[in-house]
């Protein structure tokens, strides 16, 4: 919703003001030199980009579109699993979660939490962290320095697609410049033309410069800029069961385990303890 309000704030800006000073739409109308900018943009990013990368650019698109994925929602009811996890954990010992974490889609405890329940790769991180738990994994320090690599790891894979559409941006003003002066080529191919079909001709090459710097700087950069935003607010949902993970296997309470989880977050999205206490108290008996 941010980012349509900002485009369209961007457009009427740009464009508007440029009407007020007196200037004529239908200038800037140069279609084939928008074929140019961003279909050579376009290129440049398909040749820099892997095959499994520019599969995940329109999602990224789509990410960057929506915001970040997870709301305050998300976080009490993923700190309410980790409550509900660590407490069976602490009453009936640690193979007591191996029935849930083997098969979650069928577990009465898991599907209390539909929201983490959509969130696949969530899922498969928190369950395969616990198998190992179970399987006896209890040194926190070797534990904290797989799970980080783990985050860095899907990060960094994240970002590729942040990186891709940032280059991008950095294209765009050159590209510009590329198309400005093809078309004083072809302005150059009508010297002999009077001059206001040679002003017309230059106006037109000049939309060139225009485009890549307004494409570059008023759209697609902004873009690359909330979809770090989004992948870095994503790496917190991890963070957070990280946190209640090492914890638990610290021996803490399941109560003080989630307030660590708690702590990890942004303050925007970051539930108070009073509501983490609420919700917890709210669950079914394990």
């Amino acid at each position: 919703m941010l980012v349509a309000v900002g485009a369209v704030f961007v457009v009427v800006c740009v464009l508007g003001g440029y009407m007020a000073m007196g200037g004529k739409l239908g200038v800037l109308w140069q279609p084939f030199e928008f074929v140019i900018i961003f279909g050579a943009a376009l290129g440049a990013m398909i040749i820099g980009s892997t095959k499994p990368l520019l599969g995940k650019i329109g999602k990224g698109m789509g990410q960057a579109a929506k915001g970040p994925h997870h709301t305050k929602e998300d976080y009490l009811e993923l700190l309410s699993l980790l409550y509900a996890i660590f407490k069976l954990a602490k009453t009936k010992g640690m193979l007591a979660i191996e029935s849930h974490i083997e098969r979650p889609e069928e577990s009465s405890l898991f599907q209390q939490f539909p929201r983490f329940m959509h969130d696949h790769h969530a899922l498969v991180f928190l369950c395969d962290y616990l198998r190992m738990m179970t399987l006896g994994t209890d040194n926190p320090h070797e534990m904290e320095t797989l799970i980080d690599e783990e985050i860095e790891t899907h990060h960094n894979e994240a970002m590729q697609v942040q990186s891709a559409i940032q280059t991008m941006a950095g294209a765009l003003p050159a590209l510009g410049i590329v198309a400005a002066v093809l078309g004083v080529i072809k302005t150059m191919g009508s010297i002999t033309e009077p001059p206001e079909v040679l002003g017309k001709l230059i106006g037109g090459a000049l939309v060139g410069t225009f485009l890549g710097v307004f494409l570059a700087y008023g759209f697609v950069e902004p873009l690359a800029c909330v979809l770090k935003l989004v992948y870095d607010a994503e790496s917190k949902y991890y963070q957070c069961i990280k946190a209640g993970l090492l914890a638990h296997m610290a021996g803490y309470a399941p109560a003080v385990s989630v307030e660590f989880a708690r702590k990890v977050l942004f303050s925007t999205v970051r539930p108070t303890f009073y509501e983490v206490e609420e919700a917890v108290a709210a669950l079914p008996p394990v």
